[in-house]
C-alpha cells in the first residue's frame, strides 16, 4: 500500500509541475477520457453543493474533452482570462489515501496552495484548499478519473482558471 500511495503522490505532484510549467499535453495525459473535473462554489459558509450539473460551480468539466477545449483556448491567446498567462507555483501536501478498490482504483485527499502572479495587474494572489481525487489504473500508469477541488478562500479577486488551482 505504501508503494501505491507514493505512486499516487507522484501523480499529484506531476499535475502541479505540469501546470506550473504550462506543459498542457502532459497535464491532459494525466486524466482519463471520462474524467470529471469540478471546483464547486460554497452554497453556504458550511456546505458545498453535491451535484455539479444542477448547481453553480467555479469550474466544471464532465470529461477530458472539456479540459482539452480549455487548453486550446489558453494556447490560442484569445481567452481574456488567460492573457497574459499568469505564472504559478503549486504546492501539494498532506496526501492521504482515502480508500482503495483492489489494485485498480484509489481515492486520495490532499491539501494544496497555489501562488499566482498576474503580470497584467502586477499582483500576486494565493489560493488554497484541499482536493479529492479518484485515480484509476490504466496499464502501469495511474490516471485521474475524478478531481474535486475545494477552494477555501473563495473570494476571488479576478477570474480563476484551471492553472490557478
Amino acid at each position: 500500500m505504501a508503494d501505491s500511495l507514493e505512486t499516487a503522490r507522484d501523480v499529484l505532484v506531476r499535475e502541479a509541475v505540469y501546470l506550473d510549467e504550462q506543459r498542457w499535453d502532459e497535464w491532459l495525459a494525466l486524466f482519463t477520457e471520462d474524467c470529471e473535473y469540478w471546483m464547486p462554489t460554497w452554497r453556504t459558509e458550511d456546505a458545498l453543493p453535491s451535484d455539479p450539473q444542477a448547481e453553480i460551480s467555479h469550474i466544471y468539466y464532465a470529461n477530458r474533452a472539456g479540459l482539452e477545449d480549455r487548453v486550446v483556448r489558453i494556447r490560442s491567446g484569445r481567452s481574456p482570462a488567460s492573457v497574459p498567462l499568469r505564472r504559478t507555483t503549486h504546492i501539494v501536501g498532506n496526501v492521504l489515501l482515502a480508500g482503495a478498490e483492489g489494485k485498480s482504483s484509489m481515492r486520495l485527499r490532499s491539501s494544496w496552495t497555489s501562488h499566482v502572479f498576474d503580470p497584467h495587474h502586477k499582483r500576486t494572489d494565493v489560493f488554497f484548499g484541499h482536493a479529492y481525487y479518484e485515480l484509476r489504473r490504466k496499464g502501469k500508469a495511474w490516471l485521474i478519473a475524478k478531481k474535486k477541488t475545494v477552494l477555501q478562500n473563495d473570494y476571488l479577486p479576478s477570474m480563476v482558471d484551471i492553472y490557478c488551482v
